[in-house]
Formats: C-alpha cells, sequence, structure tokens
C-alpha cells in the first residue's frame, strides 16, 4: 500500500510514533488531531493535518476523504473516571463514527488499537488472542468498555465488510510520553527517588517505539478479521522500578505493599474522589487493573507481521532519560 494513511489520535503517545515511523519511512500521512492537541512531537514532520472531534462525524468523514488506510490510536485510558461516559463516548462511540467513515469512503484497510485488557486469562498463565474474554464480573468499566468496543468492530468486519485488523497493545514505556501517561508517572517516580513501595505483582509490557512499529506492520501484513497481541514481556513491578531507578541513579529498594493495605487505600481515595467531586487515578478499579491480568504470548504478531520488538528494557531507560531532560524525575 502506498496511498496516504490516516492516523487518528496523532498527538497521542503511540499516534505521535507511529506518525513519526510512517513519516521517516517516505510515506504520505494525515494526521488527525484536535486544534486543542499539543502535536511538539510532531512539529517539522511533512504530515498533512486534518483537524477535528473523534465524535464529531463531519470532521472524521472530511479528515478519511482519499484515505487508503486508517491507524486509529484515539482511547480514552483515563479507568478511574468516576462519570466513565466521557470515556466510553470516546473508546465506543468514537470507534463506531471512524469505522461508518472508512467504510463510507472506502478504506483497505483499518488498524484499531485495541488492548490486552480484552484477552481471555488463561489458567496455565500464559494468554494467546484466542483466550476469550472472562473475566466481566471483575472488569470495570473501562475493561468492559473496550471489550465492547472491540466487539462493535469484529461485528463490522464480520457483517459490514470492515477490512479491519485489532491491535491488542500491553502498557507502552518509551521517549515521548509528553502527557505522561499514568504508567509513565510511576516511572517518573520510581526515577526521582519519590516511590518508595511496589505490589506483588506483573504486567505486560512494551517499548512504544515497537508498538507503532506493529501498528504499521498491521497495514500491510496483519490479516482481516483478526487481532495481535503486542508485548514484548512480562515485568514484576519491583523490575520495573528498579530499571527506571538504576537508570537516575537512584537506589533500587523498593517496600511491597500488601495488596488489602492497597485495595483500602483506593476504596478510601474513591470516596474522597466522591466526596471532593473530583477524580482521583488512585481507585479501586485502578488496583485491580494493576494485577489481574496474564502473561501474554506475541508469537502471533511476530510470525505473521514479521515483528522484532527490542528489549523493553531499552525503552524504559529512554524513557527515564526523557522525564529527566524535562525535569519530571
Amino acid at each position: 500500500m502506498s496511498g496516504t494513511i490516516l492516523v487518528t489520535g496523532a498527538g497521542g503517545f503511540l499516534g505521535s510514533h507511529v506518525v513519526r515511523q510512517l513519516a521517516a519511512d517516505g510515506r504520505r500521512v494525515r494526521a488527525f488531531v484536535r486544534k486543542s492537541t499539543n502535536v511538539a512531537a510532531l512539529a517539522g514532520l511533512p504530515i498533512e493535518w486534518a483537524y477535528g472531534d473523534a465524535l464529531d462525524p463531519a470532521s472524521v468523514h472530511a479528515a478519511m476523504a482519499g484515505c487508503e488506510s486508517v491507524i486509529h490510536c484515539v482511547v480514552n485510558t483515563q479507568a478511574w473516571l468516576r462519570d466513565p461516559t466521557p470515556m466510553l463516548r470516546v473508546n465506543v462511540d468514537g470507534l463506531r463514527i471512524a469505522i461508518d467513515a472508512a467504510l463510507a469512503h472506502g478504506v483497505q484497510r483499518f488498524v484499531m488499537t485495541s488492548t490486552i485488557g480484552t484477552i481471555g486469562l488463561n489458567p496455565g498463565g500464559l494468554s494467546t488472542e484466542e483466550d476469550i474474554f472472562n473475566w466481566a464480573a471483575s472488569a470495570g468499566p473501562y475493561i468492559r468498555g473496550r471489550v465492547e468496543a472491540e466487539a462493535l468492530f469484529f461485528d463490522a468486519v464480520r457483517q459490514r465488510g470492515l477490512p479491519g485488523v485489532a491491535m491488542c497493545v500491553a502498557n507502552t514505556y518509551g521517549p515521548d510520553d509528553f502527557a505522561p501517561t499514568p504508567h509513565g508517572r510511576l516511572l517518573a517516580a520510581a526515577a526521582s527517588g519519590k516511590l518508595g513501595f511496589t505490589i506483588d505483582a506483573g504486567l505486560s509490557c512494551v517499548g512504544i517505539e515497537d508498538a507503532a512499529t506493529a501498528m504499521i506492520l498491521a497495514v500491510e501484513r496483519g490479516r482481516i478479521g483478526e487481532r495481535y497481541i503486542v508485548a514484548d514481556r512480562w515485568l514484576r513491578y519491583e523490575e520495573l522500578c528498579s530499571i527506571a531507578a538504576d537508570q537516575a541513579g537512584q537506589s533500587r529498594r523498593f517496600r511491597k505493599l500488601p495488596f488489602p493495605l492497597l485495595y483500602a487505600a483506593g476504596f478510601l481515595a474513591d470516596g474522597i474522589a466522591r466526596l471532593r467531586g473530583r477524580d482521583s487515578q488512585l481507585s479501586v478499579e485502578s488496583v485491580r487493573l494493576s494485577h489481574i491480568m496474564n502473561d501474554m504470548s506475541a508469537a502471533k504478531a511476530r510470525t505473521e507481521l514479521g515483528w522484532r520488538p527490542q528489549p523493553v528494557e531499552r525503552s524504559i531507560r529512554a524513557a527515564v532519560d526523557c522525564y529527566r531532560a524535562r525535569g519530571l524525575a
């Protein structure tokens, strides 16, 4: 494929890296962002701009006109919101609008940013794309919304002929996390010496640049109607934080916080958030998501897409260097 590729959510962490890689490869790129988006990460790139809102069908249709492919990176990851309505509108309704536009304009490939949170838990400890989501009773609005979005996506593939591929992306780390992301803030805290504890759990991780590469490979090599896990390897929180602290020259000693105490803190934070009318990133939902998921196998992406990620440790160290340069660590 050599036509224009539309990247929605181009100002975000993943979207900006997708745009930069496409531009570096000499591809024709159209970046879809809101007028208010900080696009410092894309400054000076030879790309076309399209402005609008993912929830505004007119601007989405205008952005998609004439594009051969779409990489949809619009995702709201604010799992801690007391009122999940804004998050669900972006993740579900925004996707629906993008799908409708893609079908109307006859795009040849539509790559969706999904999450490893839609993958089922495997009793053997290693989940694959074949593991159907099976933990709804333990999931909160954020995960249920992402599952709903993925179901909507595959319904469009099967019933409406959407040439779609879903990418189930793990926790991303790396440079140019300008927001920064919630897991990026954890790294920054560990690197700055402000984090004195971790939890006895782990998570599936991937470097942001490798995640972006996987999204681009899916445009040309991904099989329509398939989903691919985008993850390098499983890291325990203690190891993750130790890498960050080591890169910053900080102490690597972390106390492990018992989960009952962590859940109690999340419950208390939820109560305070309700009383104050303000959201808190520490919540029962965020605590649950920190330890419930399996390790993930990316064998399918490696085999079918030819994806070859670098060790995620490199991306963690690069992230810390960027946070320190910006005075965040």
